[in-house]
């Protein structure tokens, strides 16, 4: 159902840094580029993630309440991508580990202050 998501930044080099580094631990880059932003994913026809410096020219914020989260097939991977993250800069949101039964995750925010998860089911 949902095709991609976009999530602002103030400095796209900076953020675009984050991303190639994050986003490399499992072997997905870049998609497009489009002059003010970027997007990651596996293919065109699959859901990808991209950054941009908002259309409007103001500031981008983080949207209180706003979350992306990654999808991955193993509790390793998840622990991996979420150090990786902290690695890179982002900030603590919640330890990697299970939630409730069968859902394991890592929470943190990325360099602008966008919420993001990585889990696994099972």
């Amino acid at each position: 159902m949902i095709g991609y998501v976009t999530l602002g930044t103030n400095d796209l080099p900076r953020a675009a840094a984050f991303y190639d580094a994050l986003l490399a631990e499992l072997g997905i880059g870049r998609i497009m580029d489009f002059g003010r932003g970027y997007a990651w994913g596996t293919t065109m026809d699959q859901p990808a993630l991209g950054i941009m410096v908002p259309f409007d020219q103001k500031a981008a914020t983080a949207g209180n309440g706003t979350m992306v989260a990654i999808a991955v097939d193993s509790h390793e991977k998840v622990d991996r991508l979420y150090r990786k993250a902290l690695a890179l800069g982002g900030q603590d949101e919640g330890a990697a580990g299970p939630r409730g039964e069968g859902f394991y995750a890592g929470y943190f925010r990325d360099l602008d202050g966008n919420k993001l998860n990585v889990f696994c089911m099972g």
